[in-house]
């Protein structure tokens, strides 16, 4: 299907032009027709040779409808801008011409009524000359009379022609419809209306209206019940378990989990724009109040009264209700930091700018430096290149252009951290994560540099210092005790004695000056080969008794020291409790 909007002044005959292309009249309202004039959206259709459906929403040209207006061409990609022969160029044009060129609309011809009236030369002259400073520059401009029919081929052509070169979406994308029509259908519930631009809504679906999953219970296009309909498509959709007053024009229907709520967005201006401090801001069929924070001539903040679900990339407009003047506005950042510091706004904007050549993943991680990826899939950020562009653990991305000033961050942290307690295996994982503001532990890993290594969840350097003075006295005395009697472990009053608790003799079995055979077991590095060598002596399998004997000590150090021999494959422990070495 392909969804078209109308556009133009009051009373230049929009209505009449789309009941002449579809042969339906889309005044739906007795007052209306009475007042000659649209108030409420209207929608017809048709199908064309060579281009399918065709759906129009046609919209109101008065000025005082300006808001039901821009509900109707925001969500639509391609519009009927009409203008009428025997008028000039009109304020409801200019201001029409100015929502479309602030949404980014590319596509549109330009019809010029009441061509039989008057000569339509001059307004098609006019319609150029505004066009072309547009969005809209070089749309065809063809002269036309509902009424007698001429140029109606012609507008035809033209229209097919525009719609073969609207870009197709994206049947997969998340759905977002924003509601324009809500109304009770006897028998079948509440029902809404809107122009789907994108993804696909099926019976059975379900859907987030605010904070409320509903089920879509019925799908209809252009009068037909179906199972599904992909955009861009007008569709109506019938919702369980909802009352009409539950939703309205301007309600917007999520895939659920897939979109981000704000209401607070950063957005990009056009160069040099100035903008009052309090707006209105339209999107799809929804407006909100709201406050503008200037951060520098390209860049504000909009803080809006309403929650909508905004993307990067959303085009949306701001307007000022008393003077009509209208803005258009791009969505750049719909989950911005705070702004507390002195001098915010301004540092705020430099990230902007440096972000805003690398669209997509690449800017969001230079300008977040550490993200959720939960948040950048509701920002609609394609993730594809996350391996090559982050550092990625535990539902976070970090930008590898950050991990080199975090990897020396993490070096000076380790560095003193060792240097104020030397004796200690090194600094937790976690109080690193800690220290530099990760919000996981998990990114530790990736940022450990060169000279240091990460073991049983600590960070230390590679190569461990010299000990302590006071240490290295002590371990000294120990070598000469264990030289002359190896198997002789020192008891907890020899340890304590000269001074080594259980955090210095970690320290120096780190430094290899030492063997932690358990940490009330201390002997000199290599004591666990000589014992395998006097073991393999003796006649196998061997009890615990025959251990203790031949390596001349007590229970309290053979048992941990044949349960370490077991560990390392050197001895193999038997159902009897004896064990035997294990051939090499």
């Amino acid at each position: 299907m392909q969804v078209i909007a109308t556009a133009g002044h009051v009373d230049h005959g929009k209505s009449t032009l789309v009941q002449a292309l579809t042969g339906a009249d889309p005044d739906r309202l007795a007052e209306e027709h009475r007042r000659g004039l649209s108030i409420e959206l209207g929608y017809c259709w048709t199908h064309w040779t060579g281009v399918g459906d065709c759906a129009f929403v046609d919209v109101p040209g008065h000025e005082r409808f300006v808001p039901t207006m821009l509900a109707g061409v925001g969500p639509v990609p391609a519009v009927l801008f009409v203008v009428a022969a025997d008028d000039p160029w009109m304020p409801q044009s200019a201001e029409h011409l100015a929502a479309l060129d602030a949404l980014g609309v590319r596509h549109g011809v330009v019809a010029v009524t009441r061509s039989d009236l008057a000569d339509p030369t001059a307004a098609a002259d006019a319609a150029r000359t505004h066009l072309g400073r547009s969005s809209l520059a070089g749309a065809e401009i063809v002269p036309v009379s509902a009424r007698t029919g001429v140029g109606m081929d012609e507008l035809r052509a033209a229209l097919a022609a525009m719609l073969g070169r609207v870009p197709a979406p994206d049947p997969e994308a998340d759905v977002r419809l924003w509601v324009d029509r809500s109304f009770v259908v006897q028998g079948a519930g509440t029902v809404v209306t809107g122009t789907l631009p994108a993804g696909t809504v099926r019976v059975g679906d379900a859907l987030t209206l605010g904070d409320v999953t509903i089920p879509v219970r019925g799908v209809q296009t252009l009068g037909r019940d179906v199972e599904s309909a992909a955009g861009v498509a007008r569709v109506a959709i019938k919702l369980g378990g909802r009352r009409a007053d539950d939703v309205h024009r301007g309600s917007v229907l999520l895939t659920p989990e897939a979109w981000h709520r704000t209401d607070v967005v950063d957005v990009r201006l056009a160069a040099g724009e100035v903008l009052p401090a309090e707006v209105t801001m339209h999107i799809g069929s929804a407006h909100s109040a709201c406050h503008v924070r200037p951060l520098d001539d390209s860049y504000a903040r909009l803080r809006l009264v309403q929650h909508l679900p905004l993307r990067p990339g959303d085009r949306a407009l701001l307007r000022d209700p008393g003077s009509a003047r209208i803005w258009g506005i791009e969505v750049v950042d719909p989950a911005p930091p705070p702004l507390r510091r002195r001098r915010a706004a301004q540092h705020r904007a430099a990230a902007l700018h440096a972000s805003a050549d690398h669209p997509g993943l690449a800017g969001e991680l230079r300008r977040r430096g550490l993200v959720e990826t939960s948040l950048l899939r509701r920002l609609g950020i394609d993730l594809a290149a996350a391996d090559e562009l982050a550092v990625g653990a535990d539902g976070w991305l970090l930008d590898r252009g950050q991990v080199p000033d975090l990897a020396e961050q993490l070096r000076r942290l380790v560095t003193e951290h060792h240097r104020t307690r030397p004796l200690d295996r090194g600094m937790s994982v976690s109080a690193v994560a800690r220290a530099l503001e990760l919000p996981t532990a998990e990114l530790v890993p990736p940022l450990v540099p060169r000279g240091m290594r990460l073991e049983a969840g600590r960070v230390g350097p590679d190569q461990p210092a010299a000990l302590p003075a006071d240490v290295e006295r002590a371990v000294v005395q120990l070598e000469g005790d264990l030289r002359e009697a190896p198997f002789r472990a020192p008891d907890a009053d020899r340890l304590a004695d000269l001074g080594l608790d259980a955090a210095a003799t970690a320290a120096a079995a780190r430094a290899g000056r030492l063997l932690r055979v358990s940490p009330a077991v201390i002997l000199l590095p290599g004591a666990d080969e000589v014992a395998a060598e006097r073991l393999a002596a003796l006649p196998q399998p061997f009890a615990t008794s025959e251990a203790r004997r031949v390596l001349d000590t007590t229970r309290r150090v053979v048992i941990p020291l044949l349960e370490l021999l077991d560990r390392t494959g050197v001895t193999r422990r038997l159902p009897d409790d004896r064990r035997e070495i294990v051939a090499p």
